[in-house]
């Protein structure tokens, strides 16, 4: 069984196999998680990124990590734009998790972090993306650490109640 931890702190500073990225369809960077991704490893990520773009909502692809050592792998995953709850964004939120630990089974993986996929600019509420990531990760325990990465304790405190309803654990 996988053992899934909610930490607050910089994803990119995570000692995992596999760094996820909360993507645009480009894969050559953006804001927020993303733009600090790629800004630690490098502008070979964007490069690499690039030549594999574009990536659909609900799907995940993988380059190597670059300057972001000890992670082998960053996993771009895009996610779907709020638009109200009522075109599907809710499978399409779980599906960035599953193709993205899929993935990471694929390139033999031990452990892989995690942000909170689709809650800043592209507006899905932080409680109910929450849900959604821990009922994902626990769904499909193929990788043997997952870590779920928040950047602030709003993010945290909606991580750690979603797992802890799930009758799991959380870690500060």
């Amino acid at each position: 069984m996988a053992t899934i931890e909610v930490v607050l702190g910089d994803i990119t500073a995570e000692d995992v196999d596999v760094v996820v990225t909360a993507a645009n369809e480009s894969l050559m960077g953006g804001g927020g998680v993303d733009g600090a991704i790629h800004r630690a490893a490098g502008p070979e990520l964007a490069r690499a990124g690039a030549r594999l773009a574009p990536c659909e909502p609900g799907t995940a692809v993988a380059t190597p990590a670059f300057g972001l050592a000890p992670v082998k792998h960053v996993i771009h995953t895009v996610g779907p734009v709020r638009e109200g709850g009522e075109h599907g964004e809710e499978d399409v939120l779980e599906s960035c998790y599953l193709s993205s630990l899929r993935l990471a089974e694929e390139l033999g993986a031990e452990s892989i972090a995690f942000p909170a996929i689709a809650t800043g600019i592209y507006g899905f509420p932080t409680r109910a993306a929450a849900k959604i990531a821990v009922r994902a990760v626990r769904s499909s325990p193929v990788v043997d650490r997952i870590r779920l990465v928040a950047f602030d304790r709003e993010t945290f405190d909606a991580l750690s109640d979603a797992l802890d309803e799930d009758h799991g654990r959380s870690v500060p």
